[in-house]
């Protein structure tokens, strides 16, 4: 390892880092902004069900965001991301490697967590294009989730083709740019946003202070677990530089901290 990289590894905004920056940025946004964040998203919600279309419009786009983000980060960041492994000539598959990577990087896992968000897009969706009435019409309903489903796999090849080294430079030139990472980095980041804005919602459930410390220690396990679950899909990109990471772990579950506090500790507030 040379020097450039030992200093790169150091620098905050290294593209080495960039998972780090993601928590801090995530810590910082759940610390001080998410909670009025998630109360905005709430009134959105009230809209939508009241019949507003624009507050219908948005919660499809948001769900569609959350569909299409994390396939073009994948496209936009592959060719830098293997670039920056080749001049380390670090040839392994990319995550796959370790014990821990094999796991949490299967496609299996990362396409049933897709399915279920395609079912809640092809929900809102066709209620929105259709109404109530075109959505119980098989003629709508049925080619909806099939074509839900082969875009579901067609997102799931383009996301887990990042993690395999490309045979040749990409065809469009703006791919080899680095403005091309810039962008993806921005898809990744945004569609963090919009998954930590799910993950906020819990803490609106109104949970009051817990009655022991048996039900502490089971919020303790059970948030915990759905806290990384929620935190994985957007976050997996730059798992994948830096799984292997001591301090990775540990960064993600103080990114998710504030909010499992809330959890843990119980409170009055709730939306529902």
């Amino acid at each position: 390892m040379n020097i450039k990289h030992t200093l790169s590894q150091t620098r905050l905004l290294a593209h080495e880092n960039r998972g780090l920056l993601l928590d801090i940025v995530v810590f910082v946004l759940n610390l001080f902004l998410m909670q009025r964040l998630t109360r905005y998203v709430f009134d959105v919600f009230g809209f939508a069900n009241e019949g507003d279309p624009l507050a219908q419009f948005t919660l499809v786009a948001a769900c569609v965001a959350m569909y299409v983000l994390p396939a073009a980060g994948a496209v936009l960041n592959r060719w830098h991301f293997h670039q920056r492994r080749k001049q380390e000539r670090d040839t392994r598959e990319a995550g796959m490697d370790s014990p821990v990577g094999g796991c949490v990087f299967n496609p299996i896992f990362y396409f049933c967590l897709n399915l279920v968000l395609v079912s809640v897009l092809v929900a809102a969706a066709g209620q929105f294009l259709f109404g109530r009435k075109g959505m119980d019409d098989g003629t709508v309903f049925v080619p909806m989730i099939f074509g839900g489903l082969f875009l579901t796999i067609l997102q799931t090849y383009l996301i887990y083709r990042y993690f395999s080294p490309p045979k040749k430079p990409p065809k469009s030139e703006f791919l080899r740019q680095p403005q091309s990472e810039v962008l993806g980095d921005l898809c990744i980041f945004i569609n963090m946003i919009l998954f930590q804005i799910g993950w906020n919602m819990f803490s609106f459930a109104g949970l009051g202070r817990p009655s022991g410390p048996v039900e502490f220690f089971g919020r303790l396990f059970f948030f915990c677990f759905l806290a990384l679950l929620i935190y994985f899909p957007p976050r997996m990109f730059y798992l994948a530089e830096d799984i292997d990471r001591g301090r990775t772990w540990l960064t993600m579950l103080i990114a998710n901290s504030p909010v499992l506090f809330r959890l843990l500790i119980g409170t009055k507030e709730t939306m529902w």
